[in-house]
C-alpha cells in the first residue's frame, strides 16, 4: 500500500526556488515525497523535517543522508527547533496540510467513515484526547460550533442535537455509532460529502489544526531569510482562506494595511496570485489531489521598511 502520493509535487518543488546550498524545511513529512525531491535538489544544503505521527517517523528511517533530520514535533513549535539545530535563517519552508493516504486507509487510525473503526482521529497517537471525547463530552453548543465553523455544515444544530440524543442513551464508541446516530441529518444524495465535512470537522478538533496553522505561520516570518519562499499545499476552504490572508496581508483577517504612499504593507509577496490547482491529468492518476490548492509567497525584502512605515501608520492613527 502506498502511504501517500503528494498533491502538485512538481509546482511545489518550482515554488520553493530552491538553492543547492540553502537550508529547507518539510514541515509535514508524511511519506517523504517532498524531502526525497528537496534533497536531489541540495548540494552542501540541509533540509530539516517534522512530523507528529510515528507511522511517518518509520518513512523517515530510509532516508539516509547526512543532510537530513528528521523530528516527530508538531509543526507548531516549528521556530523553536530550527534554532536548536541552527538551521536559521531559512531558505525555504514546504507544509502540505492533507492527510495521508496511509491515516485515511488505515482503519484503527479514525479519519474515514468507511471502515468501522473506534473514533480516535489523533495525528499524534501519544496524545490521549480523541474523537470520542468530543462526540461525547462537548456540550450541545459546542458541538454545534465545531460543525458550523469546522465543517461548514448548514444542519449543524441538528446534527449538534442529534448526537446528544443518542449519546444519552448510549456512548457512541465507534464510527458505526456516530453513522447510527447522525443518519437522519444526511442527505442520501450528498451522504459522502456531508461526511466528510462531519469527519473533517472532528479532525480539525481533534488535533487543533486551525490554531497549529496559525502559530505555524506566524513562526515562518522569525526565521525565514530575505526572499525565502513558504509553500502550502491546502485541502479544504478554512486552511486556505487563512493561508491566502496571511500571504496577502500579513494577518489572518485580511485586512490590508497602506502607509501614508498608499504601499501596502506586509511581510510576504504572494509569488502566485491565482491559487495552483492540480491538471486533469494529475486528478486522472490521483483523484484524492482534486481539491488541493497551492500557494507560495516570498519573503519580502523590504520587511524593515515596511516594520518602519507601519510604525508611521500606527502614530498617525492615534
Amino acid at each position: 500500500m502506498v502511504y501517500h502520493q503528494p498533491a502538485l509535487l512538481t509546482e511545489a518543488i518550482e515554488g520553493l526556488k530552491i538553492r543547492p546550498d540553502g537550508i529547507y524545511a518539510d514541515v509535514t513529512f508524511g511519506g517523504g515525497g517532498h524531502s526525497k525531491e528537496i534533497l536531489k535538489n541540495l548540494n552542501k544544503g540541509k533540509l530539516i523535517a517534522f512530523d507528529q505521527d510515528r507511522d511517518a517517523e518509520k518513512n523517515a528511517t530510509e532516508i539516509d543522508d547526512k543532510r537530513f533530520i528528521f523530528l516527530k514535533q508538531n509543526f507548531k513549535f516549528f521556530k523553536n527547533n530550527m534554532r536548536f539545530y541552527e538551521a536559521v535563517p531559512v531558505s525555504g519552508i514546504i507544509a502540505d496540510l492533507g492527510v495521508s493516504f496511509h491515516q485515511f486507509d488505515t482503519a484503527e487510525r479514525g479519519f474515514s467513515f468507511r471502515f468501522d473503526s473506534p473514533l480516535d482521529m489523533r495525528m499524534n497517537k501519544e496524545r490521549e484526547f480523541t474523537a470520542f471525547e468530543i462526540v461525547n463530552k462537548y456540550p450541545v453548543e459546542k458541538l454545534r460550533k465545531i460543525f458550523r465553523d469546522f465543517g461548514e455544515i448548514e444542519n449543524c444544530n441538528r446534527l449538534a442535537y442529534d448526537i446528544d440524543v443518542a449519546r444519552k442513551g448510549e456512548a457512541i464508541y465507534t464510527v458505526k455509532d456516530l453513522l447510527s446516530a447522525i443518519q437522519n441529518c444526511i442527505d442520501k444524495k450528498k451522504e459522502s460529502q456531508y461526511l466528510a465535512q462531519v469527519f473533517q470537522a472532528l479532525r480539525i478538533e481533534v488535533n487543533d489544526e486551525i490554531e497549529s496553522l496559525k502559530e505555524f505561520l506566524n513562526q515562518c516570518l522569525d526565521v525565514m531569510e530575505t526572499r525565502g519562499r513558504l509553500v502550502i499545499i491546502s485541502y479544504h476552504s478554512l486552511e486556505d482562506r487563512l493561508v491566502k490572508n496571511f500571504f496577502r496581508s500579513g494577518n489572518f483577517e485580511g485586512e490590508i494595511q497602506k502607509d501614508f504612499f498608499g504601499n501596502v504593507i506586509r511581510p510576504m509577496e504572494p509569488v502566485n496570485h491565482k491559487v495552483i490547482v492540480p491538471t486533469e491529468l494529475e486528478i486522472k492518476n490521483n483523484p484524492r489531489c482534486r481539491s488541493a490548492k497551492l500557494r507560495v509567497a516570498e519573503k519580502n525584502k523590504s520587511e524593515i521598511i515596511n516594520q518602519y512605515n507601519k510604525i508611521i501608520l500606527e502614530g498617525r492613527n492615534n
